[in-house]
């Protein structure tokens, strides 16, 4: 099953690199070191041992920022090799651990094709592979059997709707399942789920994303931010994907937000544009970001378009309420920790299947607050804006609850201690 899988790889490999190049027309970094996606990376600048972690894009490189900072203070004669699939993932790694110098270095993860995973393998020698949530590639992990690197999954997630599809491909999946040398999951459900797919020692640690600490740059960024905006009331639509947002322009364009401002952030920025366009096409007064500078928003601006890099602490900390995007369509939601850690109110649409144990907790605890469409939304928003004490005890429960789950990364490093320090690294690959 597996050399079948590889022979896919190879055959689709053309259309993968066609479509790497049509995306770099809007997102030049996916031009960008096309060597290291095909197992041609450039050497390690250092001759520490690597811990390889990798996380594949933006929230999965945030959530491991405090892992690699627990992983840098524990073991100080290492260096972290963070592995991505994005460009903007990379960037991401860059902002946030760039004051490490060569103690984390970045690369892209190569594709699957099992030649690649190797050579790379070879170059780096890494003393053991951890993946971030859900991340687990057959031909990556017979690699790292080989090799003799051991391979953890932390942070793990799997909703019901990936087990079906993993379970589709039971051959190759399971196989890969049961290479693992432990599971870290974020909760009973998740570990019930990967053992269904023959993982062998799971535990459950919580989410380490409940540990990422707000910059205290970007809460400095969001209240200038918000001065700019001036005494209006700010709804944040954060992480939208497409689709949404047209839904959400025009229930604002038909229901109205007073005085509020709509506050935008789509999750790929190469739908900034696109974005901008259906506000423009319904006739909304826009702003943008990054055209904004110091000066103070237009009192007549409707929308203001989050097209910036790296801030969404910043958007959150500017807001008085935060709607989670990919929730409102069956796209699965995106995480609602960063928004709770900041203390602000959270609204979430129908399908939160990516996030469902933290999103249902949440609104058991009166930090979010569940919605159907985009039109109740804006209701929804519209009578939280207008009550400000209802509005400040949600946002003080949503502090708490991101409060009481902390410690995720101290229970992960428990079970990744014990891999780290009896590896003795990657053995020699044909």
């Amino acid at each position: 099953m597996r050399l079948l899988y590889s022979l896919a790889w190879w055959l689709a490999l053309p259309a993968v690199m066609g479509r790497l190049w049509w995306r770099g027309r809007r997102e030049p970094g996916y031009r960008a070191h096309l060597g290291e996606r095909l197992g041609f990376p450039p050497p390690p600048s250092t001759q520490a041992p690597l811990i390889w972690l990798h996380a594949v894009s933006v929230g999965e490189t945030r959530a491991a920022e405090p892992l690699v900072e627990a992983l840098l203070a524990a073991y100080p004669s290492h260096a972290i090799l963070l592995t991505h699939m994005t460009p903007t993932g990379r960037a991401t790694g860059k902002s946030l651990f760039a004051r490490h110098g060569e103690r984390v270095l970045q690369r892209y993860l190569p594709y699957d094709t099992g030649w690649m995973v190797r050579r790379f393998l070879r170059r780096f020698q890494p003393r053991i592979c951890i993946l971030m949530e859900t991340e687990v590639w057959p031909n990556m992990m017979a690699a790292c059997a080989q090799a003799g690197v051991p391979v953890a999954l932390v942070n793990a997630r799997l909703s019901e709707r990936s087990l079906r599809k993993a379970q589709q491909l039971s051959d190759l999946m399971t196989a890969a399942a049961r290479q693992l040398a432990c599971v870290a999951a974020q909760t009973e459900a998740d570990a019930a789920r990967i053992r269904l797919l023959g993982a062998p020692k799971v535990v459950v640690t919580g989410s380490v994303k409940f540990d990422v600490v707000p910059p205290e740059d970007m809460i400095e960024r969001g209240a200038a931010l918000r001065a700019q905006v001036g005494a209006r009331p700010v709804l944040l639509c954060a992480s939208t994907r497409e689709g949404e947002e047209s839904l959400i322009l025009d229930a604002v364009k038909s229901r109205g937000l007073g005085h509020a401002l709509l506050l935008i952030v789509p999750r790929h920025p190469q739908r900034f544009d696109e974005v901008a366009a259906l506000a423009g096409i319904r006739g909304m007064t826009l702003a943008r970001r990054s055209r904004l500078g110091a000066a103070p928003l237009e009192p007549g601006t409707q929308v203001l378009l989050g097209d910036s890099m790296g801030e969404m602490f910043a958007y959150y900390a500017a807001c008085d309420l935060a709607y989670i995007g990919g929730s409102l369509l069956p796209l699965g939601g995106q995480n609602l920790i960063e928004a709770c850690a900041v203390g602000k109110p959270v609204l979430l649409g129908p399908h939160t299947f990516n996030f469902a144990a933290v999103s249902e907790d949440a609104v058991a605890a009166g930090a979010a607050m569940r919605v159907q469409d985009a039109p109740e939304m804006v209701e929804r928003a519209l009578h939280l804006l207008g009550h400000g004490e209802e509005r400040f005890q949600m946002g003080s429960k949503a502090a708490a609850f991101a409060t009481m789950h902390r410690g995720a990364t101290a229970r992960t490093m428990q079970v990744l201690r014990g891999l780290l320090d009896q590896s003795p690294g990657a053995r020699h690959l044909p």
